[in-house]
């Protein structure tokens, strides 16, 4: 019996984005210790605060300054956190209302347990010993006894004030490939391609999925496609990506190769970006010890003529 392929996998896309005046202002607040909220038409006042009316989609910039302490209105108990959460001991998820505000804000409470957690509970704000602008600014949340809090206006302004964020999306598992992947992926490893046959309209994946996405039955005849392919489409790239070695700009195509009725997804080079078209034939480059193409270049054959590949835009 072949091994069971299996192998972690991790999806990252940190997000960059710029900052309104309502979101600088709560952002900045929250790195010099003050938490802002955004009165709407009707009075009410929103923490975390929005730029338009969820009402009336009016714009709202009138800035208000909320407590550092509030009430539990509700709350989870999270026994085992996850790496980039809040707090690395169990804690509390809860929604806690703000004095002053009329909305609940999302955070961490540190307490000893569940039993120490109840809804209408008072809690304060436990901020970072560094702050940078952002809402980790906010360390998390802790029991408090004391006196409600009051709002007031604020203009928002700050010294240097904080404009854009990086927003960080990650996504960290384990695949484990099924029976048609599984061939795929070893095929791959001695240069071959390897696709399957569905056994009711004939197509022939590639990457193969174990069964038609039109037909819903399984495929298990296994055909063997390219190595050369066709451009049927293609984007030029711009835009560096992080920890990618590769110079900007690129081409990321659709490539569909000989014998398969799916493209699939590759780099070009070894040909000026914008030389790049629709019908060019390529082949894969493989380097080192790679497990798959580094990329795919010209084969110098006449371009393919479009009612070959027009199916597979």
């Amino acid at each position: 019996m072949p091994d069971i392929l299996s192998a972690p996998l991790v999806v990252e896309f940190p997000f960059t984005r710029s900052l309104g005046p309502v979101q600088s202002a709560f952002l900045t607040g929250l790195r010099e210790r003050t938490v802002l909220g955004v009165r709407t038409e009707a009075g009410k006042i929103l923490v975390p605060p929005v730029e338009y009316d969820p009402v009336t989609a009016a714009e709202i910039r009138d800035l208000t300054e909320v407590a550092p302490t509030g009430t539990v209105t509700t709350w989870a108990w999270n026994p085992a956190p996850r790496p980039g959460q809040p707090l690395d001991t169990p804690f509390a998820w809860i929604l806690v209302r703000l004095d002053g505000a009329d909305t609940s804000l999302l955070h961490a409470l540190h307490a000893p347990g569940p039993g120490a957690v109840r809804t209408g509970m008072r809690v304060r704000i436990r901020w970072a010993a560094e702050r940078t602008g952002a809402i980790t600014d906010i360390a998390c949340f802790e029991p408090y006894e004391g006196e409600a809090g009051e709002s007031a206006p604020h203009s928002g302004e700050f010294t240097d004030p904080v404009h854009g964020i990086v927003t960080p999306a990650r996504l960290d598992y384990r695949y484990t490939p099924g029976r048609a992947q599984t061939a795929y992926l070893e095929a791959l490893r001695e240069h071959r391609v390897v696709g399957e046959r569905c056994p009711s309209c004939a197509k022939v994946y590639v990457p193969p999925r174990g069964a038609c996405p039109t037909c819903g039955v399984a495929t298990t005849e296994r055909v063997e496609a390219g190595p050369r392919g066709t451009v049927t489409t293609f984007c030029v790239v711009n835009i560096k990506a992080r920890n990618l070695d590769i110079e900007v700009p690129y081409v990321y195509a659709h490539v569909a190769l000989d014998g398969a009725d799916l493209a699939l997804h590759a780099r070009i080079g070894g040909i000026p970006y914008d030389r790049v078209r629709m019908g060019l034939r390529v082949e894969p480059v493989w380097t080192g010890e790679g497990r798959h193409p580094d990329h795919y270049r010209p084969t110098g054959e006449p371009d393919a003529d479009y009612d070959t590949y027009k199916e597979l835009l």
